[in-house]
């Protein structure tokens, strides 16, 4: 028992050293204060639909989200065969990379992850075109030759 808080990370393991172990005397007591602690994580299962919805933050790399979506994947049951994997993950995705990571249907998570590394670089380089920026760009052309025409019509009129 002594040895058992070695495992734990993040907010288990500050709850953890926070405790008075004497007040354990037998493995069910510590199991018992773990479960009503953290029951909630339990009831709160992720599913397919919540997957779906998980976007990467602006902050993070396309590995560490694709990590921690792979963390909460897991946690899905019944566990997805890797297909059903895939296809979930790219529903997840952001334009520019659901656009070009449609190719990874039929190949395992590991490869999806590397191919999503190669995309962000792309985009970061500019080797590929980011579809938002494109997007954005065309309106604000849009924008600007309406307001040219606006300025040619008011500069004609008498």
């Amino acid at each position: 028992m002594a040895y058992f808080g070695e495992i734990f990370m993040g907010i288990a393991s500050e709850w953890f050293t926070d405790q008075d172990a004497s007040h354990w005397q037998v493995w069910d007591g510590m199991a018992r204060a773990f479960m009503k602690k953290f029951q909630y994580n339990i009831n709160i299962a992720t599913d397919l639909n919540s997957l779906s919805n998980m976007k990467r933050k602006p902050t993070e790399s396309f590995m560490e989200y694709a990590i921690k979506w792979r963390e909460q994947a897991a946690r899905v049951k019944p566990p997805m065969d890797e297909h059903e994997l895939i296809i979930v993950f790219l529903q997840a995705q952001e334009p520019d990379y659901f656009q070009n990571m449609m190719f990874v249907m039929g190949k395992s998570f590991s490869n999806a992850i590397k191919i999503g590394e190669m995309i962000e670089n792309g985009l970061k380089t500019g080797k590929i075109i980011s579809q938002v920026v494109l997007k954005a760009t065309s309106q604000v052309v849009q924008i600007e030759s309406g307001n040219i025409c606006d300025a040619d019509e008011k500069d004609e009129e008498p």
